[in-house]
């Protein structure tokens, strides 16, 4: 069954072939597209079975061994992670479907989302070090055109932004591979992980470290390395924000998980204060910034930042109950930001507008909506009996386990904060009435009504897919017993490399 790692890989880039060849049948593109989605999912929850019942899966490209070819690993990490970008990609793949224009879709939309599903599949099954750099430009090449597909100013704006620091961020990872490499003599994870541990300890390793620790935490969008995610995320349609929010600032994360766990583990006693320094930073200054929006989509974007504090709170506490919650919390929160982007489209569409002030009254207007969105932002805020309060519960448990009180006093109060900012949102676009003076829709053909707001009927692509995710998201605390003993078998593989690198290596550390 390792052929089976190959998979989630090559089932987008095929899509991504056949919807180039149908470049200018649209239907037969988005058919493409949702087949290939589903196959993604289909083939991660497969992945998942196969790595929970015979352990971790490898692969060896061309039959080359370990550590000279190219080597895909499946831990139960990664697989879980597989199957988290499977369950995006059907949602948002649906969502398009109904809310991207003719024009989009003419320059190969769904193509280019196979391509970064394949990049983001790549990242998180590729076994070294330089073929994690190749993927993450794939899914940055991408995400880049996705970005400034549309040609609007504020689109290329923002792409230019982004691309420039996740080149910054590529740039510095190539150098630290030609270190490493020069260092060791490999570039496999699991070969680097068994001679970086006979190295005598020097300033060397621990600079290589920190090299890793500022391209990846770019990627990731921590602070101070944020800038470019508020710059950009609010530009694109909300179907391409929401694949973002849901998947690409997670693969940095994975990435520092990853090579934290098992490169440098002997160092996550020096890195510990910094990275605790940062997850608190992080969280902060997200929050902040969200609270200060006026607009769902930047809003939402700051937010992104907030959130992936919690995660590198979880890897900078550095133990199994730690990362198990890392992982809970990853799963919880992909499916709640991209939920919540897809809501605001849906907003977007029935008021004209992604401002607060320019929205309203959907409360009585559209109560399903508004009930959807009420169960993801509580997810988010982290309130009972939702997945979002066990994700932060776990958290802070690991935190109070170490007694690292301040981290912990940080993550109660910026949820707090969190909740306040979805207040915000509930109030302006679903609970205080539509303003009465507006202007027309882009479209011109009437002002925007309570009358009109209430007859417009949303697609069933567009209500589906976020009804999907929260699902999912409901799914995810009713199960939490099982998924948290998932989560932790992950987290103690992750603790206890010796595993992954014997199914690598063919032999124990």
């Amino acid at each position: 069954m390792s052929e089976l790692v190959l998979a989630p890989v090559l089932i987008p880039l095929v899509a991504a072939a056949l919807g180039f060849v149908a470049w200018r049948h649209r239907d037969l593109q988005r058919l493409v597209a949702v087949i290939g989605a589903a196959a993604l999912l289909v083939a991660g929850i497969g992945l998942l079975v196969v790595v929970e019942r015979d352990g971790i899966q490898t692969l060896q490209i061309g039959s080359w061994p370990a550590p000279f070819g190219i080597t895909m690993v499946a831990d139960l990490f990664s697989a879980l992670l597989i199957v988290l970008a499977g369950v995006l990609a059907v949602a948002v793949v649906v969502y398009s479907t109904a809310t991207i224009d003719s024009g989009r879709e003419r320059y190969a939309y769904y193509p280019l989302t196979m391509v970064l599903l394949a990049g983001v599949a790549g990242t998180f099954l590729t076994g070294d070090l330089f073929n994690l750099y190749v993927w993450f430009e794939v899914l940055l090449i991408a995400s880049f055109v996705l970005l400034g597909l549309g040609g609007e100013r504020d689109q290329l704006e923002g792409a230019l932004k982004y691309v420039a620091l996740n080149l910054v961020a590529s740039s510095v990872l190539l150098v630290t591979i030609g270190v490493l490499y020069g260092l060791t003599g490999t570039v496999n994870l699991a070969d680097l992980a068994g001679r970086l541990e006979v190295l005598e300890p020097d300033g060397l390793v621990t600079a290589v470290a920190a090299m890793l620790l500022v391209a990846f935490g770019i990627k990731a969008a921590l602070v101070p390395l944020f800038f470019w995610l508020p710059a950009s995320y609010h530009t694109p349609p909300v179907a391409v924000a929401a694949i973002f929010s849901g998947l690409l600032t997670k693969v940095g994360i994975y990435a520092l998980v990853r090579v934290f766990t098992l490169l440098f583990a002997g160092e996550a006693a020096t890195f510990q204060p910094l990275l605790l320094a940062v997850a608190g930073l992080t969280m902060v200054v997200g929050v902040i910034g969200a609270v200060a929006q006026h607009e769902m989509r930047r809003l939402l974007s700051f937010h992104i930042i907030s959130q992936i504090g919690y995660l590198v709170m979880g890897l900078a506490l550095f133990t199994v109950s730690a990362l198990a919650g890392l992982i809970y919390f990853l799963l919880h929160v992909a499916l709640a930001k991209s939920t919540l982007f897809l809501v605001a489209g849906a907003v977007r569409q029935l008021t004209g507008s992604f401002e607060l002030a320019k929205t309203g009254g959907l409360w009585v207007l559209k109560p399903g909506l508004a009930v959807l969105f009420g169960i993801a932002a509580m997810s988010l805020a982290g309130i009972p009996p939702f997945s979002g309060f066990l994700a932060k519960l776990a958290l802070i448990e690991a935190g109070l386990e170490v007694d690292h009180l301040l981290i912990v006093f940080v993550a109660l109060a910026v949820s707090l904060m969190t909740l306040y900012s979805m207040l915000k949102i509930w109030n302006a676009a679903f609970w205080k009435p539509l303003p009465t003076e507006l202007e027309p829709f882009a479209d011109g053909a009437a002002a925007v009504t309570p009358e009109r707001v209430a007859s417009t009927h949303l697609a069933l692509a567009v209500v589906g897919p976020i009804a999907f995710l929260v699902a999912c998201s409901i799914g995810l605390a009713v199960a939490a017993g099982p998924v948290f003993d998932l989560a932790d078998a992950a987290a103690t593989q992750l603790m206890h490399p010796a595993g992954y690198i014997e199914a690598v290596l063919g032999e124990a550390p």
